[in-house]
């Protein structure tokens, strides 16, 4: 491997989840929060609401002290982000999400973690598109 394919290789470290996909903003946090849905899962509860402006899915974590130490929020966080980008709908529906982990996060088999993200996503473009086929 060269020098230069070895820095490409390392440098796409946010390839699969670019800025433009992340929910960042404290205000964000609390729009999802204040005036989302909630979907509640085995080891996650999962807020949604959908954006008005903008297109796209955008994600964000969040993990209290309540839950461990801070490597073990860290592990939690590194496993719902890669949950994530392997489940993640392309393109995705114009969604804000906010994911709130269990403590069963940290122990739960990563194929039963992937599916239960799976499983959320699908339910989450499901009702959206039941709400926008009603009349208000």
């Amino acid at each position: 491997m060269t020098a230069q394919s070895a820095q490409n290789s390392f440098s796409n470290g946010r390839k699969g989840n670019p800025r433009s996909g992340r929910l960042l903003r404290h205000a964000d946090f609390e729009r999802v929060y204040k005036q989302g849905h909630r979907h509640f899962s085995a080891n996650m509860t999962v807020f949604y609401l959908r954006k008005m402006q903008g297109e796209g899915l955008r994600v964000g974590f969040t993990v209290g002290r309540a839950l461990g130490g801070a490597a073990e929020r860290n592990r939690m966080k590194r496993r719902l982000r890669e949950s994530v980008r392997l489940c993640r709908p392309n393109p995705g529906p114009s969604v804000d999400v906010v994911i709130n982990p269990k403590k069963s996060v940290a122990r739960v088999a990563f194929a039963d973690l992937l599916a239960e993200m799976s499983r959320a996503f699908e339910l989450i473009a499901q009702k959206l598109s039941d709400k926008s086929g009603m009349k208000h």
